[in-house]
């Protein structure tokens, strides 16, 4: 395992695309947030990088630029005389994890996924330290995300991720979702003094649903495997709309098929201005899933739970993350009510899947 030093004195790079950040939303007790600038989490120099990059087959540095986008790692566009890369140091995932987010990575893109390729150094090592950070360098795709997705995206995405599930199924152990239902109890516990009556209800009885469910051997015997478990729109990148590719494995976990796809359900086939699904853009996503992969009896039956679980997922992380902040974050905290209508609609839908 790589030892990491403290960090060395920098040299900012020019921070060349990076945008002020988006006002912040209000918070559930109706007080502001605090004042959270954007900023790279931990700042590299040129000189750094270049003697980083010695270790790599990667060419010579041209030109490196900060990227204004994510909340999680410190992540830079690298150009160098022999391509164009992502560099991420990593901040917040524990060391002894980074293996596995690097070798899902690669085992993907070994089998025909467009995703990130990391890049071994000439020890053979996907990561090793930079600034007292571990750092990895993968492959720039192309493409820009979309935000208003239409059902020719949705229906791409479906079939790409059913690609994705099958060729995670012989990848082997993975660990925990960290955001998963054994965490939702503890976090809503330290949430609780913070939260309104009406919303600390809502949690618990969707919590109580979610954990009958998941004591159910419909549950326990649902498809699963390493999952990205994170694919909202910005993580994708489209040349066309029937051309996707993935990126930022860095929340992929051990978690059933049917979570991850209920997770881009909820974030890409929003009617516009509304929580409520979009039937067209729905309809396609799961069209485009099964023309790769046919949905077991459980998943039909499970799919209402499984929407009301990604939602309740995604809403107790923003309202952790907006009501027990960290420190140096680089975006405002994302407004929560957004998946908190969500899951109110949710728990309203019934049927299955056909």
């Amino acid at each position: 395992m790589p030892e990491f030093p403290e960090p060395l004195p920098v040299r900012a790079l020019p921070a060349a695309g990076v945008a002020p950040a988006a006002p912040a939303p209000g918070t559930p007790d109706g007080s502001p947030l605090p004042d959270r600038p954007m900023a790279v989490f931990t700042v590299v120099s040129d000189q750094q990088l270049k003697d980083w990059l010695a270790h790599h087959d990667a060419g010579e540095l041209q030109q490196a630029e900060p990227i204004a986008s994510g909340i999680e790692n410190t992540n830079y566009f690298v150009d160098t005389t022999r391509g164009r890369w992502v560099l991420t140091l990593v901040e917040r995932l524990p060391v002894e994890r980074l293996p596995f987010h690097l070798e899902l990575m690669q085992h993907l893109a070994q089998r025909g996924i467009p995703c990130p390729a990391p890049l071994a150094d000439r020890e053979g090592r996907l990561f090793s330290p930079l600034n007292g950070k571990p750092a990895t360098l993968v492959t720039r795709l192309s493409g820009k995300a979309v935000v208003d997705t239409t059902p020719e995206h949705c229906r791409a995405m479906g079939a790409l991720l059913a690609r994705m599930h099958l060729a995670a199924a012989d990848f082997g152990p993975a660990p925990a979702n960290v955001k998963g239902p054994e965490w939702w109890p503890i976090a809503l516990e330290e949430l609780r003094p913070r939260l309104e009556p009406a919303l600390r209800t809502l949690a618990a009885d969707e919590l109580a649903a979610q954990q009958a469910w998941m004591d159910t051997p419909d549950w326990k015997n649902l498809p699963a495997s390493a999952v990205h478990a994170d694919i909202f729109r910005d993580n994708v990148l489209f040349t066309n709309p029937s051309e996707p590719s993935v990126i930022d494995f860095y929340f992929a976990c051990h978690d059933t098929w049917l979570f991850d796809l209920a997770v881009v359900c909820n974030d890409w086939c929003l009617a516009p201005n509304d929580v409520t699904l979009d039937p067209a853009r729905t309809d396609a996503l799961l069209d485009g899933y099964r023309s790769v992969r046919a949905f077991d009896p459980a998943e039909k039956r499970g799919w209402t739970m499984a929407l009301r679980a990604a939602a309740l997922r995604f809403w107790l992380s923003r309202l952790y993350d907006l009501l027990l902040p960290r420190e140096a974050a680089m975006l405002q905290p994302k407004d929560p009510t957004h998946f908190e209508r969500i899951l109110n609609d949710r728990r309203t839908l019934s049927g299955e899947l056909h």
